[in-house]
């Protein structure tokens, strides 16, 4: 299997909310296709400029056992001290004074804006309201956010150049992104799954992909397990693995005919299902363990410690805080019995 990286052009953004069939799904897709300029003031993402930043070399956090056992702990321990990061955050003037964060529109009850909410239509979602809940302890203000729409294949980059402070996206801490970026303690217990027609003769990630078109995000976990796999007897080579900039393209590929599956997250596979009832997860269960987190600049400590107290606060606030989100966007979707439906408990390995 050689994963090949064809994106259709005209496909790039597309975003929507829910349809009775694959049709209205495209039509209401159009719905969030709203001028970025909007969700991003002054402060762009900065265009193909983010797509050639340098990333530092894979592998070295990967070669501690560890990090490669349990990434998702190698974040530093909780602190509401302010430092440089924050500081600087703080300090900006004017409608700058705001914390710039990476976020996704097209994610339904994730990051999306809803379409039925007119033009001015406010971001919602799971990680929206996590953006809040920063915003509101860090600056005092939970709108106090300049949100910017970025690609999954540019979070990293957008962290690195300096265009947002966080990136809070169904972000997967893996070994291989701590050697670009910190990550909070996860926030998100997820895993990966086959997404298929329910007429679709394929059953999961197994030998009923063999000769099918796979869609997967470029720089997704999704991207990176097909190529981990390749070769192996856990994975039947596709005939074509097609690669787009954000993973609800894959849903309109899906829908267009254009691939006969799709390898996402369960937990955004399942709010995609929601979306077109035509589709659904194959498999009795994910077939690997992942953790999302929120990601920031490497020597971003004092945010990291910051947003880590955050969560602990957020865990336990039971009227407005984790559960209550979780209720509100993901508990009509997601196995109300499953370790999705309770935030993951933190560990902090990192000392420095």
């Amino acid at each position: 299997m050689r994963i090949r990286g064809r994106v259709r052009t005209g496909l790039e953004g597309w975003g929507g909310v829910g349809a009775m069939a694959a049709v209205c799904a495209l039509v209401l897709a159009l719905a969030l296709l709203l001028p970025l300029a909007r969700s991003q003031g002054d402060g762009g993402t900065g265009g193909s400029e983010l797509a050639h930043a340098q990333q530092a070399a894979d592998g070295k956090a990967c070669d501690d056992p560890a990090k490669k056992a349990h990434p998702e702990y190698q974040t530093l321990s909780p602190s509401g001290q302010d430092g440089a990061t924050i500081e600087r955050i703080k300090a900006r003037k004017g409608a700058q004074r705001k914390l710039w964060v990476g976020i996704d529109q097209n994610s339904y009850r994730w990051g999306y804006r809803n379409p039925n909410g007119g033009p001015g239509a406010d971001l919602e979602g799971f990680d929206i309201d996590l953006v809040h809940r920063i915003a509101q302890d860090i600056l005092g203000d939970p709108n106090a956010v300049l949100f910017k729409a970025i690609p999954t294949n540019q979070r990293i980059p957008a962290i690195q150049k300096g265009y947002v402070d966080m990136v809070v996206r169904t972000m997967t801490i893996n070994c291989k992104r701590l050697d670009d970026v910190a990550f909070s303690a996860p926030y998100f217990k997820t895993g990966q799954q086959v997404l298929a027609p329910k007429s679709s003769a394929v059953k999961g990630y197994d030998g009923t992909l063999a000769g099918k078109k796979v869609c997967v995000a470029a720089g997704s976990t999704a991207f990176s397990q097909l190529e981990d796999d390749e070769g192996t007897k856990k994975y039947v080579a596709a005939k074509d693995i097609r690669t787009v900039p954000n993973q609800l393209d894959c849903l309109v590929r899906l829908q267009l005919g254009e691939v006969d599956a799709v390898v996402t997250d369960g937990a955004l596979g399942a709010s995609q299902a929601a979306q077109d009832p035509t589709v659904e997860l194959k498999g009795t269960a994910p077939f690997t363990t992942e953790y999302y987190g929120v990601a920031m600049k490497s020597d971003a400590d004092d945010l990291v410690r910051r947003v880590n107290q955050i969560l602990v606060d957020y865990r336990k606030d039971t009227a407005d805080g984790w559960q209550a989100s979780y209720d509100r966007w993901l508990s009509a979707t997601l196995d109300k019995s499953s370790a999705e439906s309770q935030p993951p408990p933190p560990k902090y390995l990192r000392k420095s």
